[in-house]
């Protein structure tokens, strides 16, 4: 297969609707029909750390306030989560329900399969997506990409 020619951040969301879709099509053949597989980390936060206030709970998990907030409002509308006030009126605790606590057998079980999955994928690829991800990360934490866009020519000749 040739690559075409999307650019790299079209690569990037065309491999995780890659993989969202089969854990989605997995957790689906597993029984967890409404569980999203953005609902993980947030799932996984509140096990480790218990109740979060949504502002905690994306740094937590190294995502936006707004992409927070958007996961919490879906799950709370499933029955995945609770929201209380917090002790600032602007704050939400966000907190596991009894129907997630009772369908963390199967939670877990997907976690460590798709982990597994995982595994196997970066097996057999040429260097491990973890580490690539991680360095650029790092990379971009050092120096974000608008700066980088800023240093090209291309864009100082906008100005």
């Amino acid at each position: 297969m040739t690559a075409g020619p999307e650019g790299l951040g079209t690569r990037m969301r065309h491999v995780l609707e890659i993989l969202d879709g089969d854990i989605a099509r997995f957790l689906a053949d597993i029984g967890l029909d409404d569980y999203r597989p953005r609902y993980s980390p947030v799932v996984r936060a509140l096990l480790a750390r218990g109740p979060l206030a949504i502002r905690d709970l994306a740094e937590e998990m190294r995502v936006t306030h707004s992409a927070a907030s958007q996961t919490v409002a879906q799950m709370n509308r499933a029955g995945f989560v609770t929201l209380e006030p917090g002790a600032d009126a602007r704050q939400r605790i966000v907190s596991l329900t009894e129907k997630t606590r009772g369908l963390l057998p199967l939670i877990e079980a997907e976690w460590t399969a798709t982990t597994e999955a995982t595994e196997a994928l970066e097996a057999e690829l040429p260097y491990s997506l973890r580490a690539l991800l991680d360095a650029i990360m790092e990379a971009l934490e050092r120096k974000p990409f608008r700066q980088r866009i800023g240093e090209t020519g291309a864009a100082r000749g906008l100005s």
